[in-house]
């Protein structure tokens, strides 16, 4: 058996012939810290395979000799330079033919998954016979590829659903969630899940023994993928699609159905093919293209902090909705902090929004009472001297803050971090008095806290360089992803996303109905419509970024953002521009006759991009791809379309241009081109 490997020299993958005659291949991808197939890889395993067939062993274990997990997919960077030279089908071709080789060993096949095992980590792992997953909390096996605008093309979507059946594949790869290794096991994708130490143990064990799959998962398998349940199944999946992904926008899911229904019944091969090809086309569409960029603009954000961040202890000023759940996450990923502010009614409140963070968050009961442990109300702000990083998040009134700041200053150690959470003051006019500029800075966070990934690291002439990549390691660590922005009013997010809202009630104060207005946007790819927006963040709160931003933009606050109701703020007193229920806008119906203005989605997007051409012109980020990412990330901004900057890229900066110069001579000076139109930068191709 040794002799089959004679001459071959392996670059990503080592062999071990056991005494037992079972085969250990181990994936070790060189030059790399993380496990990704490269078509280099992908050919060494297919040389290894033939000569494996020619000679079987006894098994085959496939496994990670990496530490860092078992494999991450794709190299997505070798994908994008196959999408450029037009030869996606020879890649996903390759790594289907590669897989079947392995599925056809005449001999018992198992793979052996600790860490995180994706894409085409799992695809690797459905052409084993078996599969054998690490218990670690690390371990996590799913199929995101729909995140990235196509689906499993290395025969994921042809495999899967014969084995876990129709229903739980199908919502495996049309969410890209990931699977714990308990969940996997329950679903039928894992045979057995065991503690790290035995893990190849128990691989070579399912070779010698094998085991059973229970009949019910057998079953399943074959009945939800005959031709009558795939008629009764794929127009009830589309319709669950439908209701987050319009088919204009997102088309993998819809193909991802498609091919299921049309090839379902076929041979694995048949599937294949449909697979593959169904994948191809879906490579080149714009939303693919846009989406795998956004993946490289995550890892880039995540690059931009390292892990020395410093930081043990966390006191956060000011237990308001932003302060108090900015502490509640802090707690909840690990760190000791401590609440401040003028009455206890307002921690307690803070703590009660805390526990319900915990208790979503933290499925092992048993280990909820540590975590809010890492949670200590502080009246009198004693956590302050013993604090690493201290995080200002009280009200948008420069003169509090700085007076804050002259109280707690002083007792800080000498190289704790002095933070503000302000959503649009410039730092020049907080750090008045500061006595160690160097270490004071803006950390702002968006709310809801829990679910928006993005922090934007707000800098000033004085900072120190240091304390950036400190507060970016420390995003990193409550797993948010940090944008360096200037200090100017607004910073990235808030600037960018004012004029869309401000023109928002612009129409809304004109007559124009507020789901027609909201309407628009959704249509045009945002998350949710700007009137909801608005009542979302609050009326007050909307009003103060306004009377803020407005005079530096040159804009006007209308009368509906202008005087704002107590009561009457939105959705957290259940009326504002729209009347709440159950947390959710009632809208108003609107005539069937009701026609929208032909420039109503110009006159909302236009504006965002206006001021996201200002913003690079004006150096608030480094570049358009930070823009893009914060804008996406910050806003929701259509993803699909790849942020605000590739957006003008793709549909042509002159041809925009013209369009709100059109708008400016119709609707008023506040749709002027703003500086940095005549970039080159929005004349690059689109990715």
């Amino acid at each position: 058996m040794a002799a089959n490997f004679d001459g071959l020299r392996f670059s990503h993958w080592q062999t071990e012939l056991r005494s037992d005659g079972i085969v250990v291949l181990s994936f070790d991808r060189q030059g790399a810290s993380v496990n990704a197939f490269s078509q280099d890889a992908l050919i060494e395993l297919s040389d290894l395979l033939e000569r494996l067939a020619i000679d079987p062993p006894r098994g085959v274990v496939l496994r990670s000799a990496k530490a860092s997990g078992f494999i991450a997919g794709a190299d997505l960077k070798e994908f994008q330079e196959f999408d450029r030279r037009g030869t996606v089908n020879d890649a996903i071709r390759r790594g289907q033919s590669v897989f079947q080789k392995l599925a056809e060993l005449p001999c018992p096949t198992v793979s052996a998954i600790h860490g995180f095992c994706m894409g085409g980590g799992t695809e690797i792992s459905l052409a084993c016979r078996y599969r054998v997953a690490s218990s670690d909390a690390s371990t996590r096996i799913g199929l995101p590829e729909i995140k990235l605008g196509i689906f499993p093309g290395w025969g994921g979507s042809a495999r899967l659903p014969r084995l876990v059946g129709s229903p739980k594949a199908m919502d495996m790869m049309l969410t890209g969630r990931t699977l714990s290794a308990s969940a996997a096991r329950a679903m039928g994708l894992v045979d057995k899940v065991v503690e790290p130490a035995v893990l190849l143990d128990t691989a070579v064990g399912l070779i010698q023994s094998g085991v059973q799959r229970p009949f019910q998962q057998r079953f399943l398998g074959w009945i939800s993928n005959t031709w009558i349940a795939r008629r009764i199944l794929a127009p009830q999946m589309t319709k669950q699609v439908a209701r987050k992904a319009p088919r204009a926008h997102y088309p993998a899911p819809y193909a991802l159905i498609n091919t299921w229904l049309q090839s379902g019944g076929k041979g694995i091969q048949g599937r294949l093919d449909a697979e593959r090809k169904a994948v191809v086309k879906l490579a080149s569409t714009p939303t693919a293209r846009n989406l795998v960029r956004i993946f490289f603009l995550t890892e880039r954000l995540k690059g931009l902090g390292g892990k020395d961040h410093g930081i043990q202890r966390v006191h956060v000023v000011g237990a308001g909705v932003m302060g108090g759940d900015i502490a509640a996450w802090s707690a909840y990923k690990g760190f000791e902090v401590t609440l401040q502010d003028r009455e206890q009614r307002f921690i307690d409140g803070a703590q009660a929004r805390a526990q319900e963070l915990f208790a979503k968050r933290v499925k092992d009961e048993a280990k909820r009472p540590a975590v809010a442990a890492r949670l200590k109300s502080d009246l009198a702000g004693d956590g302050v001297p013993e604090a690493d990083l201290v995080i200002e998040a009280i009200i948008e009134n420069p003169e509090a803050k700085r007076e804050l700041y002259q109280s707690v200053e002083p007792r800080l150690k000498p190289d704790a971090l002095l933070t503000t959470n302000t959503s649009s003051i410039p730092l020049t006019e907080l750090r008045e008095h500061i006595q160690r500029p160097a270490l004071f800075a803006g950390l702002h966070y968006f709310n809801p806290v829990a679910l928006m990934p993005l922090v934007e690291i707000i800098r000033h002439d004085a900072m120190a360089p240091e304390t950036e990549k400190r507060l970016a390691a420390f995003c990193k660590a409550l797993d948010k992803l940090p944008v360096p922005v200037a200090g100017t009013p607004g910073f990235l997010v808030n600037r960018v996303l004012f004029p869309y809202m401000l023109e928002a009630a612009n129409a809304y104060a004109e007559g124009i109905p507020g789901p027609v207005i909201d309407k628009a946007a959704v249509k045009f790819g945002m998350p949710m419509g700007p009137i909801e927006l608005i009542d979302t963040v609050g009326l007050d709160v909307a009003a103060g970024v306004g009377h803020e931003l407005a005079p530096f933009l040159g804009l006007t606050v209308p009368a509906a953002l202008g005087n704002v109701e107590n009561g009457k703020r939105g959705k957290k007193d259940g009326q504002g521009l729209y009347k709440w229920e159950n947390g959710k806008p009632v809208k108003p119906d609107v005539p069937q006759d009701y026609k929208a203005p032909e420039d109503l989605e110009d006159r909302l997007i236009l504006p965002l991009l206006n001021e996201a051409v200002a913003c690079l012109h004006d150096g608030v980020v480094a570049d358009g791809d930070l823009l893009d990412a914060g804008v996406i990330f910050g806003t929701g901004f259509a993803p699909f379309r790849g942020g605000p900057i590739q957006y003008i890229r793709s549909a042509g900066a002159d041809a925009l241009l013209a369009r709100l110069k059109a708008l400016q001579s119709r609707h008023g000076d506040r749709f002027a081109p703003r500086p940095g139109w005549d970039s080159e930068a929005l004349r690059q191709p689109a990715a």
